[in-house]
């Protein structure tokens, strides 16, 4: 992008000529504000310090909300309420059944309506029926919430995900995606310290500790939400923290870049651009080959450690460092993905360590090598997933076909999830054979995926290049089909 302006705030090195996007907008572009008056690495600054936080709260406590019950059920979840081990997976599979089905439409509800109003209520509504969860006193009444929780929560990940495409430039986006995606290991290792203070509680009201897990990490969701009706904002046009320099200035990067400041009504032809184009089927892939190890490993991660011989409480503790290493290196590989511009070599390189995970989980049956195997298995799902999650992000443009595409792929991605929750049976521990053995088999089926992606990638923007130059100057922008777009491999 042509700009003598100061790089932003992660100091990504200029790429080759071969791999530049050519502005969206042909012809010569007047800057409303001079580039002097802004500093764009401080700017950025601003933006992060002001959006992030925010979002990095409301997916941990959604990742939190979902996976508690992995801790809850070590604490006596499934005895208190009179369940067999295959009723209790049938409750993590309806959750799933509900995020599914409501995915697209939260995303369409996010098009049509505005960050502000749509993302706090969502954590609101979640956060009810999490703590609703303390107080069930049946199978179905636990099938029910587990049902809503799913459907209230679904359209949170991808809503946020378009969201930050509205704020940043597509070379900025990954990061920022990674970085709030690192809250769903925050949330694994906050959520093993939490479970094992919590659990201390039982007898108090009358109450199990597995209630009080629910009630009191529901109820903290709750306040939160009341509190993010504040502190979300809309989109940069109307964002009261900028000035109105900072503004126009916003508004300007992003015509020079991407197709965020482009008035883009509601229209079905372009869910159907999302609904026909191949890579956008190979994105979800990729997460679906993915959604099975991250959510069979979040849920069941405490009963995996107590088979090993740990006591429940040891086993709430003992899921801290394969959460905090995942959160390390899900950071440091965003940045090095930022720095040499690439996704699959990062993803096919985390995929791989995950890989080494469930080998020895599944060759090696001393509790010391198990448990480094779910280290392993944390330390590239975690990247894995980021990097997989952030790559619509940067490449589907269209502003509705972006939002459908981010939604498409969660939910053809957590049927992996829906089919994991079913994998982990009582009569399979200690050793949980058949879950570990689907979990390595996806990994390496989204080494195949991912592998695909990167081709197809690769020959689109080879095709590119030989038909850009025949493009009109003043020709309208046509989205990531335009010969002017180039796919970020």
């Amino acid at each position: 992008m042509a700009s003598s302006v100061e790089k932003d705030v992660l100091s990504i090195p200029e790429l080759p000529p071969e791999e530049k996007e050519l502005n969206l907008n042909a012809g010569p572009v007047e800057k409303t504000v001079p580039a002097e008056s802004i500093n764009e690495r401080s700017l950025i600054r601003k933006l992060d310090l002001t959006i992030l936080p925010a979002l990095t709260l409301l997916y941990l406590l959604s990742f939190l909300d979902r996976s508690n019950v992995g801790n809850a059920r070590i604490e006596g979840l499934a005895k208190d309420l009179h369940m067999t081990g295959d009723e209790y997976l049938t409750g993590l599979t309806l959750y799933f059944i509900g995020y599914v089905l409501f995915e697209i439409p939260c995303n369409i509800v996010l098009k049509l309506w505005t960050p502000r109003a749509w993302l706090p209520t969502l954590t609101l509504l979640w956060g009810v029926v999490a703590t609703l969860m303390g107080v069930t006193q049946s199978r179905d009444g636990f099938y029910v919430v587990r049902f809503f929780l799913g459907v209230t929560e679904s359209g949170l990940f991808p809503g946020i995900v378009f969201y930050l495409s509205m704020w940043y430039q597509r070379n900025e986006r990954h990061f920022r995606v990674a970085l709030f995606f690192s809250a769903a290991s925050l949330a694994g290792a906050f959520g093993g310290i939490l479970a094992w203070g919590i659990g201390h509680m039982r007898g108090v009201g009358g109450y199990n500790g597995w209630r009080w897990i629910f009630i009191l990490e529901g109820l903290l969701t709750v306040v939160v939400a009341a509190g993010s009706y504040f502190f979300v904002h809309n989109y940069p046009s109307t964002a009261k923290f900028l000035t109105d320099a900072e503004r126009d200035f916003i508004q300007q990067r992003l015509k020079d870049d991407s197709d965020a400041t482009q008035d883009e009504g509601f229209a079905w032809r372009n869910v159907r651009k999302a609904l026909t184009d191949i890579k956008c089927y190979l994105y979800a892939l990729g997460f679906h080959t993915l959604s099975l190890p991250l959510y069979t490993l979040s849920l069941f991660l405490p009963s995996i450690i107590t088979s090993l011989g740990y006591t429940s409480a040891q086993a709430q503790l003992m899921t801290i460092p394969p959460y905090a290493i995942a959160f390390i290196l899900t950071l440091t590989l965003a940045l090095l993905s930022e720095k040499y511009r690439r996704r699959a070599p990062f993803v096919l390189g985390s995929s791989s360590l995950a890989i080494i995970g469930y080998i020895l989980l599944l060759s090696d049956h001393r509790p010391g090598v198990s448990y480094l195997g779910t280290i392993f298995a944390a330390a590239g799902i975690y990247p894995a997933v980021a990097l997989t999650l952030a790559w619509p992000a940067n490449n589907v443009s269209g502003q509705t076909k972006r939002a459908i595409a981010n939604a498409l792929q969660i939910s053809i991605g957590n049927l992996g999830a829906v089919l994991g929750t079913q994998l982990y049976r009582t009569e399979t521990a200690p050793r949980y054979y058949l879950g570990h053995s689907f979990a390595l088999g996806y990994m390496v089926a989204n080494l195949l995926v991912t592998t695909t992606l990167w081709w197809v990638l690769k020959r689109d923007n080879d095709r590119k290049e030989n038909t850009s130059h025949d493009i009109a100057p003043d020709e309208p922008w046509m989205g990531d089909e335009d010969p002017r777009w180039r796919f970020h491999l």
